[in-house]
């Protein structure tokens, strides 16, 4: 079935059955939801050590002067593609599907998380409020759209029409890509109107503190102290150095790369020009899931990334699914149910400039809200 036709299939949800959450779940053989802390343990040891060598052989090989600026920015991109493989195992231990237990998966998650400079547990909390609310309108979180005819939703509108559709999308892109993630976790950047402007390092004023509750706020501080360990190391690494620059080439510029993989990722799984929103007694927990899409980023992305992006609507159903298990927990779900199913073949090049370009505010229509061109 293609995008379209699965689309067009979609467009018909509130006239068929949807399966409850175990209906889908029992779909998917058992075997799937088994976690091996050995097997996790290999896929951390290769992205970490992968990463770290690919850093030393830039530091021993490329001059650090300016004027190889064009190849550390190369090795930006290498390292961070790299690196986001790190990011997504760390991810893995804030969902718990790491291995049986807690404690090991947090201090695993913490150490990944802290050294990209993720708050882990702040992020956790934001992160299952995005699962347990997929594409709510008013109580998701990540990339929650405008509604059109709210105050950001009218100024977002005025804005690309006078930009223009082409500039307006790669204002969108540039500053999604480079900038959103930070923005997210220190303003709650495109977070649900729900709760307010968000900090993932400080849930209290002036912040709102509606997203984590009060028995998560010493688990933020501990957030906080973890980043602000990574800070200072990279700091005295500056002073020792006696130049900011090994630190901007051989730390930041592959920074940047892996939160950009992580929003492209997280933007493309859960917007495009067919995919609705929904809000109050029409959503449900099913109909977010089956409004997730996986998307064909390649062989080779696949096996750094360990498959988040082709495998992400089995990661919604159920995020304990392991990501050696994900392909085979996805067939289940594909051929159980090929006419909810999402799976665009677009190239995520084009998918995102499609997104950039025509999904910025959405319109109440008869099968949820849906973007307006």
């Amino acid at each position: 079935m293609t995008f379209q036709e699965s689309v067009a299939a979609a467009q018909s949800w509130s006239q068929q059955h949807l399966p409850t959450r175990a209906e889908a779940r029992a779909t998917i053989p058992a075997w799937c939801f088994e976690r091996r802390l050995g097997r996790s343990l290999r896929s951390v040891a290769f992205s970490v050590a992968l990463t770290a060598a690919i850093g030393v052989a830039a530091y021993v090989f490329i001059p650090m002067t300016w004027q190889w600026l064009p190849m550390w920015v190369a090795y930006a991109f290498v390292c961070g593609t790299v690196a986001t493989g790190v990011w997504v195992i760390a991810h893995e231990c804030g969902h718990r599907a790491l291995a049986e237990g807690t404690k090991v998966q947090d201090a695993i998650g913490f150490v990944l998380h802290s050294s990209l400079l993720v708050p882990y547990f702040s992020w956790q909390r934001s992160h299952a409020i995005h699962h347990a609310k997929t594409n709510h309108l008013s109580e998701g979180e990540t990339h929650v759209p405008r509604r059109a005819d709210s105050a950001p939703g009218l100024r977002t509108t005025a804005v690309r029409a006078r930009l223009g559709r082409r500039l307006f999308g790669v204002f969108t892109l540039v500053s999604r890509l480079l900038f959103g993630w930070p923005l997210y976790l220190i303003a709650g950047l495109t977070g649900g109107p729900e709760r307010g402007v968000t900090n993932h390092f400080w849930p209290h004023a002036p912040f709102s503190s509606a997203l984590f509750p009060k028995a998560w706020r010493g688990r933020v501080r501990w957030s906080s102290a973890g980043v602000l360990a990574v800070v200072a190391l990279l700091v005295l690494w500056a002073f020792a150095a006696g130049s900011v620059f090994p630190v901007l080439v051989l730390y930041v510029g592959p920074y940047l790369v892996v939160h950009a993989w992580v929003v492209a990722y997280t933007w493309l799984q859960h917007t495009d020009v067919d995919i609705p929103h929904h809000d109050g007694e029409e959503w449900s927990f099913v109909r977010g899931v089956f409004n997730t899409v996986d998307r064909p980023y390649g062989r080779l992305v696949d096996f750094l990334h360990h498959r988040i992006g082709t495998t992400h609507v089995a990661h919604h159903l159920d995020a304990r699914i392991p990501h050696y298990h994900a392909r085979a927990a996805t067939r289940a779900l594909a051929e159980s149910f090929p006419d909810l199913y999402r799976f665009d073949p677009t190239s995520p090049r084009r998918a995102l400039w499609r997104v950039a370009t025509e999904c910025h505010v959405v319109e109440r229509a008869p099968n949820g809200w849906r973007y307006s061109s």
